[in-house]
């Protein structure tokens, strides 16, 4: 908003918000939250009332102060530490990308193989259903011939006893 970037940290029900003028610096203000939300949830403020005393709030606001100047203090060598906090940054993404990438190659690969299980399987699904047939081809074919055999045998037999005549 206008020149500032606003920092944000929410923990235990309580918003801490801190504005920097330095936009490519994430990890000073992130730091900075991080020490008051410690200090404050030290502090016995939080466990009195909603309404602090007037006494107890400009303690607090000296602590606060005391972190602004600690924090401020660092930024003399803005440059060199807003680059070392983006080096760090795109090294943090760098490193979620190489993960997603390997989880992606990860399941790729299981999906390769389960395909290829699969294809196999329809192979041999086929072969088996051709051998199947075949099988029971020759199975009707032997049907066929003892059937032919046993009707011939019969008829020979009625032929022989002049039961058929000839």
């Amino acid at each position: 908003m206008g020149s500032f970037i606003y920092h944000s940290l929410f923990i235990d029900g309580i918003t801490y918000l801190c504005a920097s003028d330095n936009a490519l610096d994430t990890v000073t203000p992130s730091a900075f939250l991080k020490s008051v939300s410690d200090t404050f949830l030290r502090n016995p403020l939080k466990s009195q009332d909603p309404f602090f005393s007037s006494n107890a709030v400009a303690d607090f606001q000296q602590v606060l102060g005391k972190y602004m100047m600690k924090y401020n203090k660092n930024q003399d060598g803005s440059s060199i530490s807003t680059l070392r906090s983006q080096v760090t940054d795109v090294k943090n993404v760098m490193s979620q990308n190489i993960d997603k990438i390997l989880e992606s190659e990860e399941r790729l690969n299981i999906f390769t193989d389960r395909t290829g299980d699969l294809q196999t399987t329809a192979k041999d699904s086929k072969k088996t259903r051709k051998i199947l047939k075949r099988i029971w081809w020759k199975h009707f074919k032997k049907v066929i011939i003892i059937t032919m055999v046993i009707l011939l045998s019969i008829i020979i037999i009625l032929l022989s006893t002049n039961v058929i005549p000839t």
